[in-house]
């Protein structure tokens, strides 16, 4: 069989595999396509325009997103209460905050606003063991403070598939929640990112499966056909895989919130942004009915990503 066809053979499995699988009609839940869902990432630190949090509060109101995943770097953190501030004021939600370690500076701000975004959390390069289970204890005895201080704000903590390979493996992300559960900590989730993410296609359907009861975001992403290569940032619509797995997500009923990444240092983030959003339209279309989307969306600057 050629390369080709096997890809194809594999995305129409998947496809029969979510269609089987839904669990609710269109009918019976809110699109997770609906834009007031939609959350845009990586808009701080990767705009080649370097707005601030008034001007970024207005792009993202032109552009009709209403939630934003608040990513940032040392220079910002003088404005955090601004960024706050601006979003409160132009009807935006920050509905995650890039939580790297335990920082009193982001637990003030949101505190002291009221708010209760999710805190993403990755995995830690200094915990070295290649011991399944002493890194399952380590990891759980690293994120239990952060939980504590979250649940305190009536937030969750989102495990985030970046930065560590080990880390990345859903299952192992799984295994860290149920031993914090086993502890009491019960605000723990999966972040589940299409654009780190290196398995297989056939296996995708089942491993949805395995993290949905635990999965609190899908951030979503251009995919290739070999999804074991590091797609890089991409276009929603614009490679081969995405739409057989984002037709998985669909049908599984899950309705929780998704993410549109830009990071592209070299690009304005309202573009990407934009480019995201044309490319989930695109999806939505061809998810009703194969073909009825027109082109595929392009993408303008293929690249690997910057973090």
């Amino acid at each position: 069989m050629k390369p080709k066809s096997l890809t194809s053979l594999v995305l129409l499995t998947i496809t029969i595999l979510a269609t089987a699988s839904a669990k609710v009609t269109a009918a019976d839940a809110p699109s997770i396509f609906d834009r007031k869902n939609i959350a845009a990432l990586w808009i701080v630190p990767y705009d080649a325009k370097k707005r601030g949090p008034e001007e970024r509060a207005l792009m993202l109101k032109e552009l009709g997103v209403t939630k934003l995943a608040y990513d940032w770097r040392a220079e910002h953190v003088p404005t955090f209460n601004a960024e706050v501030e601006a979003m409160q004021k132009h009807g935006i939600e920050i509905t995650a905050w890039w939580y790297p370690a335990r920082n009193p500076q982001i637990l003030d701000a949101i505190k002291s606003h009221g708010i209760h975004p999710q805190l993403w959390v990755c995995g830690s390069r200094t915990i070295t063991t290649t011991n399944d289970a002493e890194r399952i204890e380590a990891e759980a005895a690293r994120i239990r403070p952060i939980a504590e201080d979250a649940a305190a704000l009536g937030c969750k903590v989102g495990l985030y598939n970046h930065r560590e390979p080990w880390f990345e493996e859903q299952d192992h992300q799984i295994a860290i929640i149920e031993r914090l559960k086993r502890g009491g900590i019960t605000n723990v989730g999966i972040v589940f990112n299409f654009h780190h993410w290196r398995g297989s296609l056939t296996e995708f359907p089942a491993l949805f499966k395995r993290i949905q009861p635990y999965l609190i975001a899908v951030n979503l992403n251009g995919m290739r056909a070999d999804t074991s290569q590091y797609p890089g940032v991409r276009y929603i619509g614009s490679d081969e895989s995405e739409l057989a797995m984002i037709r998985v997500v669909e049908a599984s009923g899950w309705r929780g919130p998704v993410g549109v990444i830009h990071e592209r240092g070299n690009l304005d983030a309202a573009e990407g942004i934009k480019g995201n959003l044309q490319g989930l339209e695109w999806v939505q279309k061809e998810l009703r009915r194969a073909g009825s989307g027109g082109p595929k969306p392009q993408e303008p600057t293929p690249r690997q990503s910057e973090d």
